[in-house]
């Protein structure tokens, strides 16, 4: 059986405009190799609609005046999908959310979504840490990761390192994945 130093995962967290899934209008992605971060990225990304759901705007502080100049997904999605090839899966913090964005986001835009299985974090640290909460601040705080939460790309980061601590604790979560 294949341990974290064995494989490659991307980790993505996705900022959204409004409750809709294709309203992405932020990403952050994290790729780790043999259990080490190795590359990151963080884009803005110019959601359909210009019109941004308050609560969203409360949560994570992105405004349209943010994205409005910035690429949509269909133009950013060329160059991320790079991020993605190799991958063995993908991490994400709650991955329903974020793979829904992304496969909504791919749907609308044109574009084949990757086909890497998902690992959630939310789910490894339930099975791994006797937690209080499995929100991604507690893990983060039971983990001493640093966090500045609903920034996409320091979301993604701390996804990433919760896989990475997650999977050398509890290597059989692996299996469930691969």
């Amino acid at each position: 059986m294949p341990d974290v130093n064995d494989v490659r995962f991307v980790a993505i967290d996705f900022e959204t405009a409004d409750p809709k899934r294709d309203s992405a209008c932020a990403v952050g992605i994290v790729v780790v190799e043999g259990g080490e971060i190795v590359a990151r990225d963080y884009r803005l990304i110019r959601p359909p609609r210009s019109k941004f759901n308050p609560f969203c705007v409360q949560v994570h502080g992105i405004h349209w005046a943010d994205v409005c100049g910035e690429p949509s997904f269909g133009d950013l999605w060329p160059e991320l999908q790079l991020w993605f090839r190799d991958a063995d899966f993908i991490v994400a913090h709650n991955a329903a959310f974020d793979k829904s964005v992304l496969h909504t986001c791919c749907r609308e835009s044109g574009w084949d979504a990757p086909v890497q299985p998902f690992l959630c974090t939310v789910q490894l640290s339930k099975k791994t840490w006797a937690l209080p909460s499995n929100k991604l601040p507690a893990v983060c705080a039971h983990l001493g990761i640093e966090l500045n939460h609903h920034n996409a790309a320091s979301d993604a980061e701390a996804c990433a390192l919760i896989a990475v601590s997650g999977l050398r604790e509890n290597p059989a979560f692996l299996g469930k994945v691969l």
